[in-house]
């Protein structure tokens, strides 16, 4: 399952993220981890160092040797070179799993022990000035869309992306590649901002979306809530001792944290599981197709000096049965 957590800045995102991640973990659930947000904070909340998160491998800083694996002997795609964040696989691409091992694992990912296991985290990279531009910012997010545009995943398998605030997704077809969207919101209007949003550019994609409400003191926090999101509110997180403790550098034993938060994880837990059922492949893979069409269009054929359009397999429809992660 392919899950995203969204939301402003200052939402609580990357702790809800954490807490999910932790969560899958210590139920036995094999969970890859990736930090796309422009300010990193993933690992720390995952219990690195500061020093340890800083040393972790960029994407963005290996993204040609990403390119070279997951195009494999595509013979629709020359080079690394004319790839762009949207290629989709084809016949011939290299497909990734979860639990596999593989040479982007190799290279970007480590593994964060956590109570009952371990996940493998991944990240984009720390952003400087220099990279808030928006051709390069984008080239650190693309890494995270082209592992996905060629991830296999299954049930009972996880990868919890924590994106960047607000809405910067939308840029792309990043926004469409999850089976779940969770959107941390806080009980105020700047909170539910983001969700209307978020709401607006899914409702023509299917994208299953949720709001996390989080911060949230008393039912009057809830009632607002309810009353901007309706039935897309889900659940919602109040005070954590645990939290604050694991902010400070000493988290506790993740079984001690409150039963209330803990429930409302499992809540999040089998929301994303019931996507499952839903999934539509070839829905996947036309969305894929549509969004790199419209960005060979509007930018990557002059970048690339190349008839992106010429990638497309129209033949493939990415599932699970289509190949063995290799």
């Amino acid at each position: 399952m392919k899950i995203a957590f969204v939301g402003k800045g200052g939402s609580g995102k990357t702790t809800l993220s954490s807490l999910f991640v932790r969560h899958l973990v210590a139920a036995g659930a094999p969970v890859v981890a990736i930090d796309a947000d422009i300010n990193q904070h993933l690992g720390p909340a995952l219990g690195l160092e500061e020093a340890e998160a800083a040393a972790l491998p960029a994407m963005g800083d290996r993204l040609t040797l990403i390119k070279d694996y997951l195009r494999g002997c595509n013979a629709r795609i020359g080079s690394a070179a004319t790839m762009i964040k949207t290629t989709p696989p084809g016949e011939g691409s290299r497909l990734v799993g979860v639990c596999e091992p593989n040479a982007i694992y190799d290279a970007c990912a480590r593994p964060v022990e956590l109570d009952g296991g371990a996940a493998r985290l991944m990240v984009t990279g720390p952003f400087t000035d220099a990279d808030l531009g928006v051709a390069c910012y984008h080239s650190k997010t693309g890494a995270v869309e082209l592992y996905l545009n060629h991830l296999v995943d299954g049930p009972d398998e996880y990868v919890v992306v924590d994106m960047t605030a607000g809405s910067d997704s939308f840029a792309s077809g990043l926004f469409t590649r999850f089976d779940m969207t969770f959107l941390v919101a806080e009980p105020t209007r700047k909170g539910v901002s983001v969700y209307r949003q978020y709401k607006e550019y899914a409702r023509d994609f299917g994208v299953a979306l949720k709001v996390v409400g989080n911060k949230v003191q008393a039912q009057d926090d809830v009632d607002f809530l309810r009353a901007e999101a309706g039935d897309d509110l889900l659940v919602t997180f109040g005070h954590s001792d645990w939290v604050r403790a694991m902010e400070k550098g000493r988290p506790p034993r993740f079984d001690l944290l409150e039963e209330a938060n803990s429930r409302a994880l499992q809540t999040l837990r089998a929301a994303a599981d019931a996507t499952y059922g839903l999934r539509d492949w070839e829905r996947y893979t036309r969305q894929m197709v549509h969004f790199h069409l419209k960005n060979a269009e509007a930018w990557g054929n002059e970048r690339t000096g190349a008839d992106l359009a010429a990638q497309v397999d129209p033949g493939f429809v990415l599932s699970e049965g289509v190949a063995t992660p290799a």
